[in-house]
């Protein structure tokens, strides 16, 4: 299965107050795994950076100002996350930024019943934790000292390692591969051709009652009301 992670960057927290989009970051996985193929873009927001917002990314008005516009890009965008699930965290907000751009640029909105939010498969998993992906990190022992500030496709790439381990780890999959190696044709045929250890043939034990046990046993039945096994039976 095909699913798309992926992270933004805004100047703000609300497209309805006139925030932009300046970054998306995502990458491709198949049945959970990193294909290595990836999508970056910045995005010229055409407003000024807030403090508060440039304090978070480090992306500057300067920085930006050469950057295409989304609308540029849009098409690259949509070519690259197809029809795919969408994993983001938080995903509403990252839903919500994308969406408003690209009714900004007359393209259809994304389905919300694509999106998968690995924040809140977090609350579910582990109730009454932190729940941020500094902390998720954290919890499953992944590397994230090369986050310093917030870049889109580098909190994707963490996430992608988070989304794993909240779904099931990577050990899982391991240990049904390796299942499914140790049961191929060849290796059951390579088996059976193996010379099997002789065993010594031993003669099979008296099972049979003596004609004393029967005599005891018929001599105890008799002293029993309505016995079960008469003692003419035996």
């Amino acid at each position: 299965m095909r699913e798309i992670v992926f992270d933004t960057e805004t100047t703000g927290l609300s497209p309805k107050d006139g925030d932009r989009l300046v970054e998306i970051g995502a990458l491709e996985m198949v049945n959970r795994v990193e294909t290595g193929r990836s999508f970056h873009i910045y995005c010229n927001p055409e407003r000024e950076m807030p403090s508060e917002a440039f304090a978070v990314h480090g992306l500057s008005d300067a920085f930006l100002a050469n950057k295409p516009l989304f609308s540029a890009e849009v098409g690259n965008f949509l070519e690259f996350i197809g029809d795919s699930p969408l994993v983001a965290h938080n995903a509403q907000f990252d839903f919500g930024f994308i969406n408003a751009e690209l009714d900004r640029c007359g393209h259809q909105f994304i389905a919300m019943d694509r999106m998968i939010d690995t924040l809140a498969i977090a609350r579910t998993k582990h109730p009454g934790a932190k729940h941020s992906l500094d902390a998720l990190c954290s919890r499953y022992g992944i590397d994230r000292s090369q986050r310093v500030l917030h870049g889109a496709l580098l909190d994707a790439q963490l996430l992608a390692q988070v989304y794993v381990e909240l779904t099931g780890g990577r050990q899982i999959g391991l240990v049904l591969a390796e299942e499914e190696q140790a049961a191929t044709p060849a290796d059951l045929r390579t088996a059976e051709a193996r010379p099997q250890p002789r065993r010594p043939v031993r003669e099979p034990r008296p099972h049979a009652a003596s004609a004393e046990e029967r005599a005891r046993h018929a001599a105890f039945v008799s002293q029993l009301t309505d016995p079960l096994w008469p003692a003419e039976s035996q």
